[in-house]
């Protein structure tokens, strides 16, 4: 897959470096041990966090700049990191989905990036671009409808928007047929040791968790 970012992104955040990871995987619709690693987290930023401190994180205090230099609320569109340990701070169980997409889910929460994580089968093309969503431009959220991802930052692949950091579109995600994994995590702090070592340790829990030792990384901007 060839990732392009996008002039109207270097505009608005220049400082921008993302990753991408792809790997054969095999998901499963529970693990008990990634759980636990899942309540280890929750429980360290339940006794260091609150929903306002959360913001201070570098990978979420820099999406919601570019959100706002876009012209979008992020409080209103919370940044999928956000959202997550937001809601693990207020008491809130997280949504158990599979173990892929709950261990995406950890890795945007221990590093505070929102991830995106795709089945790269179900792309069309082989190019994904990194824009700005327009106005009308259609997306179907998952689990969330049509929503309104003018302002967002959004990756787009022949067919049209595929992912955003506050919700990836329903026409590629994670199901428990996927094999072919591909993750995209948007740094928009730009520190590159960070998103590379976020990409590392989402290899290691597919190697734990979904039996892939294949996976690799590359990092774009």
């Amino acid at each position: 897959m060839t990732i392009i970012v996008s002039q109207e992104i270097e505009t608005v955040c220049p400082l921008f470096v993302g990753a991408c990871v792809e790997a054969e995987v095999e998901n499963t619709p529970f693990s008990q041990g990634l759980w636990n690693e899942i309540d280890q987290l929750s429980q360290h930023y339940r006794e260091t966090l609150t929903t306002e401190t959360l913001k201070d994180m570098s990978g979420i205090a820099a999406t919601r700049r570019v959100y706002r230099t876009c012209g979008k609320d992020p409080s209103r569109y919370r940044p999928a990191s956000e959202a997550l340990i937001r809601r693990v701070l207020q008491g809130k169980p997280l949504y158990q989905i599979d173990t892929l997409v709950d261990l995406i889910n950890l890795a945007s929460m221990a590093y505070g990036y929102s991830i995106g994580g795709f089945d790269a089968s179900k792309f069309v093309g082989d190019t994904l671009t990194l824009g700005i969503g327009r106005e009308g431009e259609p997306y179907e959220g998952i689990g969330r409808g049509f929503i309104n991802i003018q302002g967002l930052p959004v990756y787009r692949d022949s067919l049209g928007g595929v992912g955003t950091p506050t919700s990836d579109n329903e026409r590629t995600k994670i199901d428990l047929q996927t094999r072919h994994l591909l993750v995209l995590i948007n740094g928009y702090d730009g520190n590159r040791d960070q998103v590379e070592a976020n990409a590392h340790y989402i290899l290691t829990l597919l190697s734990r968790y979904c039996q892939s030792n294949n996976g690799h990384y590359f990092v774009y901007r």
